[in-house]
């Protein structure tokens, strides 16, 4: 009588090695990726939540305790830039490895490139604040846009206009459009190698929607 063969490996599971569950979790967004109608869509909203987050100390006030008044940067615009490097880092390494492990080139349940690309496209769009504000309210940040004026643009305009929701909707809408079109070079930029062709697609597209956003303001939409 012969013996049972052992079941062969899930051809999902990258032949049975251990599963990455950090860079998995990293990688959908923490199950953003896993939900069924257009993840990608949701990790890009989870991009421009993270392009508000560091707004959230200014609506309550803690802006004046944190500016920095020696080099006139506001510090939460470092912030920011931090977060811009480390998504890029973390998200070429765990979509790498998420890939990998599900067997397929570029993942539809790995958003973490669209949370990067839509984070860059409204980094770049003009989130450049130059001078400290007083303390406000979260209707006017989210309303008014009065939470944040900003200085030096060389439109002649408030450099990211007022970060109210018509400029949040606008960086999200014209990113959705570039990463699915994927003009020049973003869809060559899916045949570099691993994560950072998974990546760098989605940064050219935030790149695109950033200039978008900028033409936009200087037509004074």
């Amino acid at each position: 009588m012969s013996q049972p063969t052992p079941n062969p490996p899930n051809a999902t599971t990258s032949s049975g090695k251990r599963k990455p569950r950090v860079s998995l979790a990293i990688a959908t967004a923490f199950g953003l990726g896993y939900i069924p109608k257009a993840p990608g869509t949701f990790g890009s909203l989870a991009g421009v939540v993270l392009a508000v987050f560091p707004l959230w100390p200014k609506v309550l006030g803690a802006e004046m305790i944190f500016f920095d008044r020696q080099t006139y940067w506001d510090p939460f615009v470092r912030l920011q830039i931090a977060l811009t490097i480390g998504l890029a880092f973390v998200g070429v390494i765990t979509a790498h490895r998420a890939a990998e492990w599900w067997n397929a080139k570029d993942p539809q349940r790995v958003v973490i490139d669209e949370v990067s690309g839509q984070h860059l496209a409204l980094l770049l769009g003009g989130f450049w604040p130059r001078r400290p504000v007083p303390p406000t309210n979260l209707w006017n940040l989210l309303h008014l846009g009065h939470a944040v004026r900003w200085a030096g643009h060389p439109l002649g305009a408030d450099l990211w206009g007022s970060p109210n929701w018509k400029y949040l909707l606008l960086g999200f809408i014209l990113f959705r459009v570039f990463d699915i079109w994927k003009p020049f070079p973003a869809r060559q930029a899916e045949s570099l190698p691993g994560g950072l062709g998974i990546m760098a697609d989605d940064w050219i597209a935030g790149i695109y929607a950033a200039i978008g956003l900028w033409a936009l303001r200087a037509f004074g939409l």
